[in-house]
């Protein structure tokens, strides 16, 4: 059993893409690598996907999904984080209410980071197949009054980056992961 984490590596024409998604990649490694150094093992495989070709359609999630898909009922959950790092609020999610439920749940674990928020709908492009095939979703939900400043840009450099923010937003992606992969049974679908 399979608990996703991804961003991707692809950036636009112009820019670097360090928050775009760089940032959303780099918090989904640092995510499994922070369980990896607390010696931490859940009982679900976490596995962590950096995805390619988002901006050309999408061609790297299709692949993925097309040589995975026979064993979708074996993925507990999908994450990307696609919409920066800055400083988080929570989590958008797709699933059912009993999903939704322990997703709230889990949230609360976040309250000393103030980051406790589920909201509708989960998105990610590279994350939409498996959602639309029934298994839950979550996406990264951050402050975005800044995003379009240097999306797609020649901003988009790792000074865009703020340390203390994205690391906020690999607490989120660390504890949500985990707890997942740790509970006795998969999320409801």
């Amino acid at each position: 059993q399979i608990v996703l984490v991804s961003g991707h590596l692809d950036s636009w024409d112009v820019g670097q893409g360090a928050m775009d998604d760089g940032g959303g990649a780099f918090i989904s490694w640092e995510a499994l690598s922070l369980i990896k150094d607390l010696g931490l093992r859940p009982k679900r495989t976490l596995r962590l996907v950096l995805w390619t070709a988002e901006e050309q359609g999408g061609i790297g999630a299709e692949q993925y999904y097309q040589l995975h898909k026979e064993n979708i009922n074996n993925f507990d959950i999908v994450m990307e984080s696609d919409e920066g790092t800055f400083k988080p609020s929570g989590l958008g999610f797709t699933g059912n209410a009993k999903a939704r439920d322990i997703m709230k749940e889990i949230m609360t674990l976040l309250q000393p980071i103030n980051v406790t928020d589920v909201y509708d709908d989960a998105d990610g492009t590279d994350i939409n197949y498996w959602m639309r095939d029934g298994v839950p979703g979550a996406s990264l939900h951050d402050d975005l009054s800044k995003y379009f400043w240097f999306h797609h840009s020649q901003g988009d450099t790792m000074t865009v980056q703020d340390p203390n923010q994205m690391n906020l937003c690999a607490a989120v992606w660390t504890v949500v992961s985990y707890v997942i992969a740790d509970m006795e049974e998969m999320l409801p679908r």
